[in-house]
C-alpha cells in the first residue's frame, strides 16, 4: 500500500459504550498505515460532558474540532449506533470533510414520537438513583445478539462493564440528543461517495428494514448483513467489520485515483489548452 492509499479513519462508538469498542479495528487499520481517530464522544470515557444542551450537532462539531487539532482535513467516518447518528450529523454540517461513510446498526429516519418519548423516559430513569441499576441490567443484554449472549460470555461481560461505567448524566444527555435528531434520508441521498451500511442479523434494536432503507437512500450504498451479530458488530464480529472497513478504504482509494486521472485528462484536452479541436 502506498502512502497515497492511506487515509484518516474516524471510528465513532455506540451508546453507552466508549472508544475501546473499536480496539480491534483500530489496530488493524493502523497496521495498514491508516491514521485512526477513535474519540470518546462527549460525556464518555475520558471526555467531559460539558454544559451544552443535548444535540448531536454539538458532538459533530466536537469531532470537527478534533480533526482540526490533528491537521486532518478529510476522513472516512465509521459510526455504530449513536456513532452512526453522529456521523450523519457530521455529514450534514461538514459534507466536504467526508471521504467515505460506514453506518453500522443505525437508522437514517428520525424517531417516531413514541420512540422519542421512550428515549426521554429512559433518560429520566438514568437520573433516578433508585431505578438506574435495574434499568442498565435489564436493557444492556439487548445490545448483543442471541449468539453472543449464549456463546461469547467475555464479550457480554465487557459490554456490561462499559454500560455500567457510563456516567448516568452522559447517557441521559445522549438519549435526549438522539431523540431530537432530524431525519437524515435527504442528507444521505445527496451523499455521492463510497458508503456501506452494516446490520447485525440478530440486531434487536435496528431492523433489517431500517438498514435497507438507509442503504437504498445512498447513491452508492451497499448493505452488509453480519451473521450471529446483534447491535454491536465491531465487538461481536470483529473480523467481519475489519474486512468491511478495509474494503471500503480500498474502494475509496481506487475511486479517488480514477477521478484524479479523469480530471487530469480533461485538463489536458486541446480545448483546455487553447488549441483548436474538431
Amino acid at each position: 500500500m502506498t502512502r497515497a492509499d492511506t487515509t484518516a479513519v474516524v471510528l465513532l462508538h455506540a451508546l453507552p459504550l466508549n472508544s475501546s469498542m473499536w480496539d480491534t479495528q483500530a489496530r488493524a487499520l493502523r497496521s495498514r498505515g491508516h491514521t485512526v481517530v477513535a474519540p470518546d464522544q462527549r460525556g464518555f470515557g475520558t471526555t467531559p460532558l460539558g454544559t451544552s444542551p443535548p444535540s448531536l450537532d454539538v458532538v459533530a462539531d466536537d469531532l470537527a474540532g478534533q480533526l482540526d487539532e490533528r491537521g486532518i482535513d478529510r476522513a472516512v467516518l465509521a459510526g455504530c449506533s449513536m456513532g452512526g447518528y453522529v456521523a450523519m450529523a457530521f455529514l450534514r454540517r461538514h459534507r466536504d470533510r467526508v471521504r467515505a461513510l460506514a453506518l453500522l446498526s443505525t437508522r437514517a429516519r428520525a424517531d417516531t414520537p413514541q420512540e422519542a418519548a421512550g428515549r426521554r423516559a429512559f433518560a429520566a430513569l438514568m437520573l433516578d438513583d433508585q431505578a438506574r441499576d435495574q434499568v442498565v441490567e435489564r436493557t444492556t443484554p439487548a445490545l448483543l445478539g442471541a449468539t453472543t449472549r449464549a456463546r461469547r460470555p467475555g464479550t457480554a461481560t465487557r459490554v456490561t462493564a462499559m454500560a455500567t461505567a457510563a456516567a448516568p448524566a452522559s447517557v441521559a444527555w445522549a438519549q435526549h440528543a438522539i431523540a431530537a435528531r432530524p431525519d437524515s434520508l435527504d442528507v444521505l441521498r445527496a451523499a455521492d461517495l463510497p458508503t456501506v451500511v452494516i446490520n447485525g442479523e440478530e440486531d434487536e434494536l435496528v431492523s433489517v428494514e431500517d438498514a435497507r432503507a438507509t442503504a437504498q437512500a445512498l447513491p452508492r450504498g451497499r448493505l452488509i448483513s453480519v451473521p450471529a451479530s446483534g447491535h454491536i458488530p465491531p465487538l461481536e464480529a470483529p473480523d467481519a467489520i475489519t474486512e468491511a472497513l478495509v474494503a471500503l478504504l480500498d474502494e475509496t482509494s481506487r475511486q479517488e485515483r480514477t477521478a484524479a486521472v479523469r480530471s487530469e485528462a480533461v485538463r489536458n484536452t486541446p480545448e483546455r489548452n487553447g488549441a483548436a479541436a474538431w
